[in-house]
């Protein structure tokens, strides 16, 4: 892709503070965007401000925001209106990845807090963000997905279903919205070490299962790097992928990077959605 690739646009990133959302600023940054910052740490959103311009942000704002409060969507897209007169893209990347451990031992509290933050805010924002997007004809929605998306994963209740119910809001969103010029997509972005990786090491075996174990062993060796996400995020959001809408794609496992050459193909099928398996996917005839 180009250097500037997304000049002229305007971009709202929700956990943009550290980890993927921080890497996706300075993604976006390098490829021109103007952005809005958004995390509840307005210290944080100052750093975070200070390498997107670094990376080559044409502009770029923060507004310190807690997700898990009703009012924050509303909120975050008023300050959009009060800096710019159009809005293109929208990058969902805020999420937590709530209690560790069996559904019955949860809090439920915390089971709910993440279903608002990783789902409801996000559907929120695109609610509101959609109609304004739709004003240009054209425009771009990436939904961070993860781990629970498509096999189970349990001790994380929470997260995994706020992660598989994403990637099916987001097919729903793409066939909505395609009439507006609008793609939806969501990224799965493979295995980082970032504060969720932390989180379930500061958890427990019992707790965390044999997730435990793995990530250990992720902590030692490595994990995925952020800017591979980030990079395919600034991709999804580019008019370079125009006609990919509605798609799961792992920017660990799948050929991006070669898309150009498949899009009638992924235009017209069901390739990197989610759907259910039957028998004769498997090679088996159970009759009706």
């Amino acid at each position: 892709m180009t250097d500037r690739d997304l000049a002229g646009k305007n971009a709202i990133i929700t956990g943009a503070s550290r980890g993927l959302g921080l890497a996706i600023a300075e993604a976006m940054g390098r490829a021109g965007a103007s952005l809005l910052l958004i995390s509840r740490s307005s210290d944080a959103l100052a750093e975070a401000r200070k390498r997107a311009l670094a990376a080559g942000a044409s502009e770029a704002s923060v507004f310190a925001a807690d997700l898990q409060d009703e009012s924050a969507p509303e909120a975050i897209l008023a300050e959009a209106h009060r800096i710019w007169s159009r809005l293109d893209i929208l990058i969902n990347n805020a999420a937590i990845i709530g209690p560790i451990g069996k559904l019955w031992e949860n809090d439920w509290t915390e089971w709910q807090n993440t279903i608002r933050v990783n789902l409801l805010a996000p559907a929120a924002l695109c609610r509101l963000a959609v109609p304004w997007i739709a004003q240009n004809r054209r425009g771009a929605i990436v939904n961070i997905s993860g781990g629970g998306a498509t096999k189970a994963r349990p001790h994380f209740s929470a997260y995994g279903t706020t992660k598989a119910a994403i990637v099916r809001f987001s097919e729903t969103l793409a066939e909505e919205a395609a009439a507006q010029g609008i793609r939806v997509n969501c990224v799965a972005p493979g295995a980082m070490n970032t504060a969720m990786l932390e989180a379930v090491l500061r958890s427990s075996p019992d707790a965390a299962g044999a997730e435990y174990t793995q990530a250990e062993k992720q902590a030692l060796q490595g994990g995925t790097p952020p800017d591979l996400a980030a990079s395919l995020c600034v991709y999804l959001a580019s008019d370079r992928s125009a006609g990919i809408t509605g798609k799961l794609i792992s920017a660990v496992w799948d050929p991006w990077r070669d898309f150009d050459a498949h899009i009638e193909d992924l235009r017209n099928s069901d390739i990197y959605t989610v759907r259910r398996i039957v028998p004769t996917d498997r090679g088996k005839d159970w009759g009706k």
